[in-house]
């Protein structure tokens, strides 16, 4: 019984401080309610057509490359639904109010989408709806993959939801420059809004670690206190 106590106590933590891992070597992916880093570029598709006639928006190139992938609002059911905004992580691309996507976004249906940078970047940040198992996000430099990032590496519990809990602020940092992005998903569906992009120096790293040691310590803490009232 302890041991249970234990483990919550700890998916807790995770919960506030969400969730930070390593993708693969020297790429990694910050996961949580919260949004992009100050003093990056943003993006946030509005300018967009609907449909899958693609174009610029914030220095991006985007291009719907396969599938149904598109520009849309609102949602089809059994197609696509809007990412869902919390945390106030819509505030720096003008979107401050918490709930559903009301704005233009992407989604890549049963296909993909490219998304081609200005120029050479170490960080990317996206606000992920509908995190699947079946979703996947590829850095590029020209024609070279540099970095991976799966449904799975964004949230262990990835399952399509597409409520609050189905949403993440995914920031991902790659000691390898990348200037293409491609979000491909073999099922329906993977949406997304609200891009940041910008050099390794605009990677909230330290707060990020300040907060997850914040985390740990505030776990070891509950560990103690439980530990002294199971004794007595």
């Amino acid at each position: 019984m302890t041991h249970r106590k234990h483990l919550g106590a700890a998916f807790a933590v995770a919960a506030i401080v969400g969730v930070v891992h390593s993708a693969s070597a020297g790429l990694i992916v910050n996961s949580s309610v919260g949004g992009a880093p100050t003093g990056a570029n943003y993006v946030n598709f509005d300018n967009l057509p609907l449909g899958n006639g693609g174009g610029t928006s914030g220095g991006i190139g985007v291009a719907f490359t396969s599938g149904d992938s598109q520009a849309v609002q609102g949602a089809l059911s059994g197609r696509y639904a809007a990412p869902f905004l919390s945390g106030g992580n819509g505030t720096l691309f003008g979107d401050p109010v918490n709930g559903p996507d009301t704005t233009t976004y992407l989604s890549t249906g049963i296909g993909s989408i490219t998304l081609t940078l200005p120029g050479l970047e170490k960080y990317f940040g996206l606000l992920w709806g509908s995190v699947d198992t079946y979703n996947s996000l590829e850095l590029f430099n020209g024609a070279s993959l540099v970095g991976t990032v799966t449904g799975t590496d964004v949230t262990a519990g990835a399952n399509g939801n597409q409520g609050a809990s189905g949403t993440f602020y995914v920031n991902i940092a790659d000691d390898l420059a990348f200037n293409k992005v491609e979000l491909v998903s073999t099922q329906y569906a993977f949406e997304f809004d609200n891009v940041a992009y910008g050099t390794k120096a605009a990677i909230p790293e330290p707060g990020t670690i300040a907060s997850f040691g914040a985390g740990l310590l505030a776990f070891g803490w509950l560990l103690r206190r439980r530990s002294g009232q199971n004794q007595a």
